[in-house]
């Protein structure tokens, strides 16, 4: 039997996607990528815009046409709403929260699903319940062989006024330490290169379990011990962290560690502070500038990448033009620019959309072209350096390979070598372009750390 997962949205899908494969596959499904020769077909789901549930329900229309012509399962988790939920329970046959993945053995056997191994999964399962009332347990199937999603939480309990994720994920649960410094000690030695940590808020990391883990801050010193340990080169991201909770000492352990990389995804959502309130963001502009002029000063050469909505309720053309002026101000080298969705549930459904789409559109390509010029001219400086990048795999253009510097930078150069797919290299800067840059292959490095 064959199964394909479709996962929308986030990284942290894209894992809850991965130790889905992991239970499918104890059951004894193959994985499949092309949905025609499925036999279970699977979403997980984003609730974060409007057009991202949209594609859930043309998707799963489509699906349940071809159940006239076939047996057919369908599958449904990630983030949902719970009026989404509603909506969808008489169109997928199975829906899961994430939470009750170890019981999906059980949930497909109910709805008349057997597979050669589910029964005795599911009678495992049966006996290990108190055991295993905890999704990350299940080791993942990494869907690369050198870069890897590590969740350290989730949900979340900002309730910022725009967003859904406490109404889908729940109220802010941090995963044990211990299990995540092992997956990084497991990952490592596996010769993985590239490691992302994972959750809403990831910096308020630990404040749930107060007094029983440790707080972020200590979270990456071991996991920059981990590093210091062992002689193999690897880089350490983490995403999202929340302006309010990124602490000093958050910056200075990235700064005294090889390991953990010098690039930070700091959203900033808006340069206004009314609005920051209306978005209930809990800081200022001013807050959020001491904590850039921090890392600026700690870690000059990190990277700042940020996310922006544009359009949010009640949005004037001068608190538009404040968030342009940060971003100039900011410099950042990313920024994902969102236009304002309502999402039903969160607080802001019940303002109204006041600002029209098209002149969302317009804001977003303001701040798009904004974006450009500051990025192309920090890439402009980097002419005629070397910089050390990780190959990701071949790029559009034929006969090159795409890579990726430590601050996340795209960088392509000329080669047709995928074995070197996965392993780090040193790269000489010739030519940028405002999100991108071109380079020529000078050396392949040996992955040791230095």
């Amino acid at each position: 039997m064959r199964y394909c997962l479709v996962p929308f949205g986030c990284q942290m899908n894209v894992s809850d996607s991965e130790r889905i494969r992991s239970v499918l596959e104890s059951l004894g499904y193959v994985r499949t990528e092309i949905e025609e020769e499925a036999d279970l077909l699977g979403i997980v789901a984003c609730s974060v815009r409007q057009k991202a549930i949209d594609k859930v329900y043309t998707r799963i229309h489509k699906w349940n046409q071809w159940k006239s012509q076939r047996p057919l399962t369908t599958l449904l988790s990630g983030c949902v709403l719970p009026a989404d939920h509603e909506k969808f329970a008489d169109r997928f046959d199975v829906i899961l929260s994430i939470n009750d993945l170890p019981r999906l053995p059980t949930m497909l056997r109910q709805h008349g699903v057997v597979t050669p191994v589910s029964l005795q999964v599911a009678e495992r399962n049966r006996a290990e319940s108190d055991e295993r009332n905890d999704y990350w347990r299940i080791t993942p199937s990494y869907s690369s062989s050198f870069e890897a999603y590590i969740p350290i939480q989730n949900g979340c309990d900002k309730f910022c006024t725009f967003c859904a994720v406490p109404y889908t994920r729940g109220r802010e649960v941090s995963r044990s330490s211990s299990e995540i410094l092992d997956e990084v000690r497991d990952l490592v030695n596996s010769g993985y290169r590239s490691l992302t940590l994972l959750g809403q808020n990831v910096n308020s990391y630990g404040l749930d379990r107060s007094g029983m883990e440790m707080p972020f801050a200590n979270l990456l010193r071991n996991i920059g011990e981990i590093g210091r340990e062992m002689d193999q080169r690897f880089w350490v991201y983490f995403t999202s962290p929340h302006p309010k909770d990124m602490t000093d000492e958050v910056i200075d352990v990235i700064s005294q560690y090889d390991c953990i990389a010098e690039q930070v995804h700091l959203p900033i959502q808006s340069g206004d502070d009314k609005l920051l309130l209306r978005m209930k963001r809990n800081h200022t502009v001013e807050q959020y500038r001491r904590t850039v002029h921090k890392i600026r000063n700690t870690i000059p050469k990190a990277t700042l990448f940020t996310d922006i909505i544009v359009g949010f309720s009640g949005e004037t053309e001068e608190q538009f033009a404040h968030t342009r002026d940060a971003m100039r101000e900011f410099q950042y080298n990313m920024a994902y620019i969102a236009m304002y969705s309502p999402r039903p549930g969160a607080v802001s459904a019940r303002w109204e959309d006041d600002v029209p789409q098209e002149e969302k559109r317009r804001r977003l390509h303001l701040l798009s072209q904004d974006l450009q010029v500051m990025s192309g001219a920090y890439n402009q400086r980097l002419v005629g350096t070397e910089v050390t990048v990780l190959v990701e795999g071949p790029d559009r253009k034929s006969g090159w390979l795409t890579a990726k510097t430590e601050g996340r930078l795209i960088l392509r150069f000329p080669s047709a070598d995928e074995s070197l797919v996965g392993q780090f290299a040193t790269v000489r800067i010739a030519e940028t372009a405002a999100l991108s840059m071109e380079g020529t292959l000078i050396r392949v490095e040996d992955g040791r750390s230095h």
